[in-house]
């Protein structure tokens, strides 16, 4: 026996048949002498189409009630959810995210959960019901609704399980668990069994999309183990794990693409103290999120200065960056949306030379041009040409010995 959470994504509840699969997984499990505690996503579609109505209204709506519109995508998933599982003759309940004393800042849209009471849970799961309860959203101190961002509902599961003590935290989705490569790019991917908390919060800060990376954070901060599985299929999926739960540690665990970026470089900015403070300031102002920073010093004092942002804040980005540009006496902006950003990670790098090594000389054996590198210590990633992208991740899929056995 065991308590498990169990999350499901808007493709798993995408319609009434859909739910009624999902109610037999979620049975199969309480069966075998399980508690279980269900969080769900809207219905595949269904917060766009609010989205899209509200934008119809208005082209800036109040972020309260857009709050109030999107929360009823998933109140509409676990009251169905809860009907599906009472016809199959079950006790079932479902939990909005404020019955489920889910309480957040009061950042409308993109609220943080700042503590989850989970008595009512509890109480529900002493009793012996099967509990679904609305991802993705929650309440602020002054009662309003609030939600939690895109992906929102990964963070919620991860956040009730770490709440209740779970045993584990399944997310189903509509991939089979998480890949060395994205399986469309490289058709030598392969599932990983297991992968450590640091690695997937790389993968999915660099643009593989399987786990949100709040929920990352969430299950590394308490140990929360995650089991990544298909919601159309009862295989194995991927664990993730602290990395020393006795998990092998390969040099290198996977490759990513992220096609997302933007690059911004201002030439023949004074080398001076403060330019970068000048620069960099008014962007974070503005809520635009600076990823890779390169410096070029010439002679004579000046300096090239390069950086990327995502392709959503680009055009922001560039307007502050030519205004203050102007202001401290750089020469141009130079911009590019033509690019990508390749890594290779893997926890195994901490104890391995070469690996940087072995990137490059794989991208220079395919005549592919690095224009930025940056590191962390399980991570290496190079911006290039966004044309160049997917043959440079076959190629280093294949150079650090992930393609599938034969």
């Amino acid at each position: 026996m065991g308590l498990i959470v169990q999350k499901y994504g808007g493709t798993s509840v995408g319609d009434l048949n859909r739910i009624r699969n999902v109610a037999k997984r979620i049975i199969k499990t309480y069966d075998q002498g399980n508690d279980v505690v269900v969080v769900l996503s809207a219905m595949a579609g269904v917060t766009d189409n609010l989205i899209k109505m509200a934008q119809e209204i208005s082209d800036l709506p109040i972020e309260r009630e857009m709050d109030v519109l999107l929360a009823t995508g998933e109140q509409t998933t676990v009251a169905l959810m809860a009907m599906m599982l009472q016809s199959m003759g079950y006790k079932a309940q479902s939990l909005l995210g404020y019955q489920a004393e889910i309480l957040t800042d009061n950042a409308a849209t993109k609220a943080r959960i700042q503590n989850i009471g989970a008595a009512r849970i509890k109480d529900l799961i002493a009793q012996k019901h099967i509990v679904v309860v609305a991802g993705f959203q929650g309440s602020d101190h002054q009662g309003n609704i609030t939600t939690l961002g895109r992906g929102g509902s990964d963070t919620t599961a991860v956040a009730v399980a770490a709440a209740i003590k779970a045993d584990s935290c399944e997310i189903y989705t509509d991939v089979d668990g998480i890949y060395t490569t994205d399986p469309r790019i490289c058709e030598k991917a392969r599932k990983l069994s297991r992968i450590s908390y640091d690695e997937m919060l790389e993968m999915a800060s660099l643009g593989a999309k399987v786990l949100q990376i709040r929920s990352v954070s969430f299950a590394k901060k308490f140990n929360v183990p995650i089991h990544v599985r298909s919601s159309f299929n009862e295989e194995e999926g991927t664990m993730v794990l602290d990395e020393n739960t006795g998990m092998e540690r390969l040099e290198v665990s996977g490759i990513t693409c992220d096609k997302n970026e933007a690059r911004i470089t201002l030439k023949r900015v004074p080398d001076q103290p403060g330019i970068s403070s000048k620069i960099f300031c008014p962007i974070a102002d503005a809520g635009i999120v600076v990823d890779m920073i390169i410096q070029n010093t010439r002679t004579g004092g000046d300096t090239d200065l390069t950086f990327t942002v995502t392709k959503s804040d680009f055009k922001a980005a560039v307007e502050i960056a030519e205004r203050v540009g102007k202001e401290i006496g750089a020469t141009e902006v130079l911009t590019a949306e033509d690019i990508a950003k390749i890594s290779v990670i893997g926890v195994g790098m901490k104890n391995h030379s070469g690996v940087a090594a072995k990137m490059f000389s794989t991208l220079a054996q395919e005549n592919i041009n690095i224009r930025l590198i940056s590191t962390s210590e399980i991570r290496i990633s190079c911006v290039i040409e966004k044309k160049y992208a997917e043959l440079a991740v076959r190629a280093l899929h294949t150079a650090f010995g992930l393609d599938k056995k034969e």
